[in-house]
């Protein structure tokens, strides 16, 4: 039997073989249903280098595919690290790595650059709650907390979901925060109804009936008022517990997490600090077919590996396909 190739996917590689905003909501619904019966996912595996606040993350996942013979499953890791002060010296402060490898013989099918992976898969698990447990309607108000990559990662998904919807953005960089708001103008992340940069977190975030919090993470928590949050908001929370208090946690008609055991390993008494149990994951919900309550929703997710797997193998048969990436010689 001949071995089949390795192929490297640098990160514009995954930029050139990603699949369309529809297909990522999609795989989202796919990796979130999964974790419910079908799949294997491990708390995050976790040492700390040296550096302060440096961390680095082994996050192994296997699905259970459609062939009884195994031959549908999806086997895989992300390798990420973090090094905060590495802004410093000019150098990025988090680095990914993902490697797929074929689920019947574990021969290596990719190595690929997964900071892209990350920032799209993770918007596509919020479109996946927002179109399920969020607003809806044009002109809705949305508050997104935070310039960076995950920002600019969810204003597509926001754009398509809800059109014409009236944003703004928050961040306390006033730099990070101009350039992220001409980029949307010239219309590089979707079309939206208006979009306006606002300097305070609760400024923006009052009255808004969906709140997106994408700070980066570190020591200074921008916890916000419990009482700043739209009675009927739905908050989707990517930084864990930066900007939401535990209160409303406590206070919301549904609280939803990606997966239970993830969140429950990162409820420290320094993470998650009073915020309750969930009241049941994304995928359990889903099966449920949970409707939305009255009052607010907050969705918490840490970030699966399964996701990145499950979007990998999709960038991958697309590169194949298109002949993206390099070949690597085994």
């Amino acid at each position: 039997m001949e071995t089949p190739p390795l192929r490297y996917l640098a990160a514009a590689d995954v930029v050139a073989a990603m699949p369309p905003v529809e297909t990522r909501l999609a795989l989202a619904e796919t990796t979130m249903r999964a974790l419910v019966a079908d799949a294997e996912l491990p708390p995050k595996i976790a040492v700390h280098p040296a550096p302060t606040h440096s961390f680095a993350h082994a996050m192994p996942a296997w699905m259970r595919g459609a062939a009884d013979d195994g031959s549908a499953d999806l086997l895989g890791i992300k390798w990420v690290v973090g090094f905060p002060a590495n802004a410093a010296s000019g150098l990025p402060a988090i680095h990914g790595t993902a490697i797929l490898s074929d689920a019947s013989t574990g021969v290596p099918r990719a190595i690929m650059d997964a900071g892209v992976i990350t920032a799209y898969r993770t918007a596509a698990v919020s479109g996946l709650a927002i179109s399920r447990w969020g607003p809806r309607g044009s002109g809705v108000t949305v508050a997104l907390i935070g310039a960076g990559v995950q920002a600019r990662s969810h204003l597509p998904v926001i754009a398509h979901l809800l059109p014409g919807a009236e944003v703004r953005l928050c961040d306390r960089d006033p730099a990070r925060l101009a350039a992220l708001l001409e980029e949307v103008e010239a219309g590089e992340h979707g079309v939206f109804g208006s979009v306006r940069s606002v300097a305070d977190a609760a400024r923006a975030i009052d009255g808004a009936a969906l709140v997106v919090t994408v700070v980066s993470f570190g020591p200074d928590r921008q916890s916000i008022a419990e009482s700043t949050f739209a009675p009927e908001a739905t908050v989707v929370a990517v930084d864990y517990d930066m900007c939401v208090p535990a209160a409303l946690a406590n206070g919301a008609a549904l609280f939803l997490a990606d997966d239970r055991g993830q969140y429950l390993a990162n409820r420290t008494e320094v993470q998650f600090v009073g915020y309750p149990e969930p009241h049941a994951t994304i995928g359990e919900a889903l099966a449920a077919e949970t409707p939305r309550p009255s009052g607010r929703v907050l969705v918490s997710h840490l970030g699966v590996g399964l996701a990145d797997v499950v979007f990998g193998d999709a960038i991958l048969r697309s590169a194949e396909s298109a002949g993206i990436g390099t070949v690597l010689t085994r």
